[in-house]
């Protein structure tokens, strides 16, 4: 027995003693190599805020803050008090550029130092990009990045252009067989198409819509005709999971009321004219273990689902999914969705027509930042036109590279432009955000990491003006909306001059715009039991305004 003991206790401290020997070797090869990276983040596009360029080539950076995440759920980074702003003096250029890199060449720097410093810039054969050189200012390792150059902006005029392109000339492609439910479809966009001109406007402000005959005509045909099957399929909390709270919530409270919803939803999916597919792309993106954070892992993810609903039901196969669609908020809900559901509808809050958002085909999602879902109402309106004595009020976060420059040439340069970075997150200041809203003309809506923000609808439920700045944003019901009645666009380049255009804008216009505002409110509510003409009825609308002029018989 003492031999066996002996042996067993023998054992015990050469395996304590291996422990102790690999623990100790791998904390000596994090701190000479770094962390190595299992998922996305470490190789998503770098955001660097400010930069100064010659000619396109990079000449100067100061040290600033960066992130390497491509996508930061801003109500999280908010929750978790992660401050991006930079702390130092950053250099603004003439030239204002999105700083969207990748890794080229990567040194195994540790991603745990914020600050980095560009030590040289070089050309590349790549007349579409710009190498930039940066340097770890405390390991002293370099990182090369390509800065991709941004293309053209597209105005507001030129997507309404795309808007009618697209409804003359796309159509979904045939259908396998015929379907009773296609035919009812086409008798809609005909009704639709041969619409008089009503008089009876329901209360609704002309001025805002497009075509108010055409649109009351069609939310009328909706109404009546329109049948939705609800899929089943699908594990919780990815799918039939509602998040009815924070920054992706419109994606949450529209599955919410659809799921419960006993006036378009039919159990007989033979009856349908459109299935939607209830999943939760924040779900996804949150859910999955660390294997499942790539992008393609990701689309994979929903692959498997879409082959399943294919294998088990027909009507995917029927029209390769064309009267299918899907409703997601979180950034990540276009790269997602390219591929697997290519032919389908997809109400996106990333409506970013330069990355992949088909005008005509996608609609576009508002972003609604709702904090009490038993309140998503609270502090609704705002003052009068005569009593808004600030001409322009914007503060947040410094996400992007875009709002850098804006508080650089804007913050205490005019007493009528009220222009900051973050605000504390204390009663008093959220409660003096929503004042300096309620007073304002203006609230400018300017991109953060993407192109979309929730300044947008803050904007409208506090009855100030939108001005929207950001270049390829489609902005939300588009089809529909005549945004250019109540809102003001101003190109990212034009920010040095913002004052200026603001000032500009006769005072008879700003009353008329800041009246239209009020007028549009209601399609930006959502209700616990939906109502003619929120939020609900409007993002279900536009889905089925771009199925009936897609629709394509055999």
């Amino acid at each position: 027995m003492r031999i066996i003991t002996r042996f067993h206790h023998s054992d015990i401290r050469r395996l304590l003693l291996g422990i102790i020997v690999i623990a100790g070797f791998v904390v000596l090869l994090v701190q000479c190599f770094g962390i190595p990276c299992r998922n996305s983040f470490c190789l998503s596009p770098i955001k660097v805020s400010v930069i100064e360029l010659t000619n396109s080539n990079v000449t100067q950076v100061s040290v600033m803050n960066y992130t390497n995440l491509s996508d930061d759920d801003d109500e999280e980074l908010e929750n978790k008090k992660e401050d991006l702003d930079s702390e130092n003096d950053v250099v603004i250029s003439k030239e204002k550029v999105e700083m969207n890199v990748s890794f080229i060449a990567i040194g195994n720097i540790s991603l745990r130092n914020p600050k980095m410093v560009v030590v040289s810039s070089e050309s590349e054969s790549d007349p579409n990009s710009v190498m930039i050189r940066v340097k770890d200012s405390r390991k002293g390792n370099v990182l090369s990045l390509r800065r991709h150059k941004q293309g053209s902006a597209i105005s507001i005029s030129q997507m309404n252009s795309l808007l009618i392109q697209s409804l003359s000339s796309f159509k979904s492609p045939k259908p396998r067989w015929s379907s009773a439910r296609d035919s009812e479809m086409l008798s809609a966009r005909s009704e639709i198409e041969k619409v008089s001109l009503v008089h009876d406007f329901l209360g609704l402000n002309p001025l805002v819509y497009r075509n108010i005959s055409k649109f009351l005509r069609s939310y009328d045909l909706m109404e009546r005709k329109l049948k939705i099957y609800v899929y089943k399929e699908g594990g919780k909390p990815i799918f039939h999971t509602p998040m009815p709270r924070g920054i992706y919530a419109s994606e949450g409270w529209f599955m919410k009321l659809m799921e419960s919803n006993k006036k378009f939803v039919v159990k007989d999916p033979r009856k349908a004219h459109l299935f939607y597919i209830p999943i939760s792309i924040k779900a996804l993106r949150s859910s999955l273990g660390l294997d499942f954070q790539t992008p393609k892992s990701l689309a994979d993810h929903l692959k498997e689902y879409v082959d399943l609903i294919a294998g088990k039901y027909k009507f995917w196969n029927r029209t390769g999914g064309a009267d299918h669609f899907l409703v997601a908020c979180h950034d990540w809900g276009n790269k997602l969705t390219t591929k697997t559901m290519k032919n389908s509808v997809r109400s996106l809050c990333n409506s970013n027509v330069a990355q992949g958002f088909r005008i005509g085909t996608d609609t576009a999602l508002p972003v609604t930042y709702i904090r009490s879902s038993e309140a998503p109402l609270e502090y609704l309106g705002g003052k009068t036109s005569s009593e808004r004595k600030i001409l322009a009020f914007f503060a947040g976060s410094m996400h992007g590279y875009l709002r850098p420059i804006l508080v650089k040439l804007w913050e205490n340069k005019e007493p009528d432009m009220k222009i900051f970075g973050p605000m504390p997150r204390d009663p008093k200041s959220k409660k003096q955000y929503r004042e300096y809203m309620k007073s304002s003309r203006y609230c400018i809506c300017a991109r953060g990491y993407e192109v979309h923000t929730p300044r947008v609808v803050e904007a409208i439920i506090n009855e100030c003006v939108p001005v929207i700045i950001a270049d390829n944003y489609v902005p939300p019901f588009f089809e529909v909306l005549n945004w250019e009645e109540f809102a003001v666009f101003v190109e990212e380049k034009d920010i040095p001059n913002l004052r200026n255009i603001l000032l500009s804008i006769p005072e008879d216009r700003y009353i008329g715009m800041q009246a239209r505002v009020k007028a549009v409110q209601q399609h930006f509510l959502w209700h616990k039991k939906p109502v003619k003409f929120d939020q609900f009825h409007m993002i279900l609308h536009s889905i089925w305004y771009s199925r009936v002029h897609r629709i394509k018989t055999r």
